[in-house]
C-alpha cells in the first residue's frame, strides 16, 4: 500500500515564501506565481524534490511525464532520484518523431500538446506520474492526462507544486486520475 506523503505547513511556509507574486503578468489583473525564486535558492529547492522523492519512492514508477515546460524541470530531476525514465509533453511541433495529439482550449482558442507515440518505449500498463508547476483551469493537464491514458499506460497521479483554486482544475482532474498538489493557494 501507498503511503500518500504530504509536506508539513513550516515546509510549505519555506516554499511559498519563495515564490515570488508578479502583479499584472501576462495581463492586467493577473497574479502570476514565479517559481525562478525557488529554483535559484538551493534549499528551497531540495527540500520540494526531497518530498516529491520521499512521497513518490513507494508509488512503484516507471515514468514521469513532465508538460512543457516548467513540468520539464521537476520532473527530471525526480526521475532522476528514482531512477526511472523522464517522457516530455511537449506542445505541437516541438517532437521530431511520429506523435500523438490531444487538444485543449484555452481562453481565446484552442492549443495542443503531443507526446512520441513510442514515449514509454511501447511497453504497456506501465506506472506513469504526470507532473507540472501550477494547475489553474487544468485544460493542458487534462489533455496531457489524456495523451498518456491514450498509449495505453497507467497514470498513478499528477501532480503539481501549485494548485491555484480559483478555477477548481484540480477538481475536474480528479475525475479521470488522483491529483497531489504540494502548495494549495
Amino acid at each position: 500500500m501507498v503511503e500518500n506523503k504530504v509536506l508539513n505547513e513550516d515546509s510549505k511556509k519555506i516554499l511559498l515564501d519563495t515564490i515570488r507574486s508578479i502583479n499584472d503578468f501576462p495581463k492586467p489583473g493577473i497574479v502570476f506565481k514565479d517559481i525562478t525564486t525557488l529554483l535559484n535558492n538551493k534549499e528551497a529547492f531540495k527540500l520540494l524534490m526531497n518530498h516529491l522523492e520521499d512521497r513518490y519512492k513507494s508509488y512503484n514508477l516507471d515514468y514521469i511525464a513532465g508538460i512543457d515546460s516548467r513540468g520539464f524541470i521537476f520532473g527530471a530531476a525526480l526521475a532522476d532520484r528514482l531512477g526511472i525514465g523522464f517522457v516530455p509533453v511537449r506542445k505541437k511541433g516541438k517532437l521530431p518523431s511520429t506523435t500523438v495529439c490531444e487538444k485543449y482550449e484555452l481562453e481565446y482558442g484552442f492549443d495542443e500538446v503531443e507526446l512520441h507515440l513510442d514515449a514509454f518505449n511501447n511497453q504497456k500498463n506501465v506506472n506513469v506520474l504526470l507532473i507540472d508547476d501550477i494547475i489553474v483551469s487544468g485544460g493542458t493537464a487534462y489533455a496531457a492526462a489524456t495523451l498518456i491514458k491514450k498509449l495505453d499506460v497507467n497514470l498513478v497521479e499528477m501532480c503539481f507544486l501549485m494548485n491555484i483554486q480559483i478555477l477548481e482544475g484540480a477538481k475536474k482532474l480528479s475525475k479521470i486520475s488522483p491529483v497531489y498538489s504540494v502548495l494549495e493557494i
